[in-house]
């Protein structure tokens, strides 16, 4: 609980605060509760996070060294740092978007970018609160720090200030207060110590990412729990836009069984697109279902997640869809690895789907900006046969001491209950080849395997 909490805050009422849902609680301070197919990191200090950073470092290099700098490694941005400076971020962030949504006069908060605000807007939004001061050094100042090109804002605040460690959290998530005219922060007080342990976070991103583009290695930010993932999300685009310059190093992963999660995804795709730089997305089911739901109907905040499996499904299909029509347009301006996509799913449908959207809108294989992923040891009859038909598939191997990884493997299992049907099925199939080939004689056969995958 302590590595959630600041010292400085005060305590507040669930009923009285609507960022509640971005702020601490006992009763979920233990984040494995109710989680069974994550790996769930917990703040000692900063040196157990350097080490942290070390194990993702030596992962790098170990993709490196094994795949020709074409596979991918996974990172998880809270053992990289305290998870409290997260949720105070992910607070100011939602703070940012209704502020947004007031100046434009909307009733929803959703990102800057969807307001379709323009900086003439909002000095007029100013303008017309009489208690604020337009003239005054720090609105200007704040004007100035506006991030907007010719369609239009994309943030209210310049995030490479905090990204570069040139600026304070407190100081850069400040707004004119409509009200009474004063600037005012959107994020909670924090130490000195808090914002030199968001300087030592930062640090640590770059010097993986900075490692991984050394290496040509892609490196995938792993999502967590919704009240984490507009921090995580927010800081790996804003990495995606420093270290994605030349082809994606960086992915950002979106889970679909969020009711937000296309919404989440256009937003991310169109600020790429905008500020121009390679786009990079793993698009996964989830893994925190069950916490995410007990813990909305505790605090009384509407529950994220889709209500079934088949929602979940259409919202995967409908992500997909997305991206691949993106690759699409891409292609149509010789820019065909603007966007690079992760399938990570063992439902067979989901792969199927993809084929088949892929093959429609004359996405080829050999074009190497869609690759699929499963579970080592899991799926190998849907993992092998796409590879042999030229697709770039990887399997994910959880790296770590025995008595570590196996328990995940064995919660990855329990959570993919169908994965043990699959496991029957592929049992079947691998009986039925080997009677197959002692039927015909052919007992030993190596498939033709030429592609490069990257």
């Amino acid at each position: 609980m302590k590595s959630c909490a600041s010292p400085e805050a005060e305590a507040v009422s669930v009923q009285a605060d609507p960022m509640a849902r971005y702020q601490a609680h006992r009763e979920f301070a233990d984040r494995r509760k109710q989680v069974q197919a994550a790996r769930t990191y917990f703040y000692i200090n900063e040196a157990q996070c350097e080490k942290n950073m070390t194990t993702f470092l030596k992962s790098i290099e170990a993709v490196s060294g094994s795949t020709q700098c074409t596979g991918l490694a996974a990172i998880k941005m809270t053992a990289l740092g305290r998870p409290q400076l997260l949720m105070q971020l992910s607070e100011a962030i939602m703070r940012s978007r209704r502020y947004a949504a007031e100046l434009a006069g909307s009733a929803r908060a959703t990102d800057v970018i969807t307001q379709d605000i323009d900086v003439a807007t909002i000095e007029g939004a100013l303008k017309e609160a009489s208690s604020v001061q337009e003239e005054s050094p720090e609105v200007q100042q704040w004007l100035k720090g506006l991030t907007y090109d010719q369609k239009g804002l994309i943030h209210l605040f310049s995030w490479s200030g905090l990204i570069e460690t040139k600026m304070l959290m407190s100081d850069l998530f400040q707004v004119p207060n409509l009200t009474t005219g004063r600037m005012e922060p959107l994020i909670a007080s924090l130490t000195k110590d808090e914002e030199e342990m968001f300087k030592n976070m930062m640090r640590r991103l770059h010097t993986i990412f900075s490692h991984a583009r050394d290496c040509d290695v892609r490196v995938m930010v792993d999502a967590e729990q919704t009240y984490f993932q507009p921090a995580i999300s927010r800081l790996t685009m804003e990495m995606m836009r420093k270290y994605n310059r030349e082809k994606a190093i960086v992915f950002n992963t979106y889970q679909c069984y969020l009711r937000d999660a296309y919404h989440n995804l256009t937003v991310d795709l169109d600020q790429a697109d905008r500020q121009h730089f390679f786009f990079g997305a793993k698009l996964v089911r989830g893994a925190y279902m069950e916490q995410e739901r007990a813990r909305a109907e505790m605090l009384g905040y509407d529950d994220p997640v889709n209500p079934t499996f088949e929602r979940t499904t259409e919202m995967y299909e409908r992500c997909l869809l997305e991206t691949l029509r993106r690759v699409q347009h891409y292609k149509q301006y010789a820019q065909p690895k603007k966007l690079a996509i992760m399938v990570a799913s063992h439902n067979e449908d989901t792969v199927r789907f993809t084929v088949q959207k892929m093959k429609e809108l004359n996405i080829r294989p050999e074009d190497k900006v869609v690759c699929f992923g499963q579970l080592l040891g899991m799926c190998d009859h849907v993992s092998f046969p796409l590879g042999q038909a030229g697709y770039s598939v990887y399997k994910y191997v959880p790296y770590g001491p025995v008595d570590e990884v196996l328990p995940y493997l064995s919660r990855r299992a329990q959570e993919n209950k169908g994965i043990l049907v699959k496991v029957a099925k592929e049992r079947g199939m691998l009986r039925a080849e080997l009677f197959r080939r002692l039927a015909s004689g052919q007992l030993w056969y190596t498939p033709n395997g030429n592609y490069t995958p990257v």
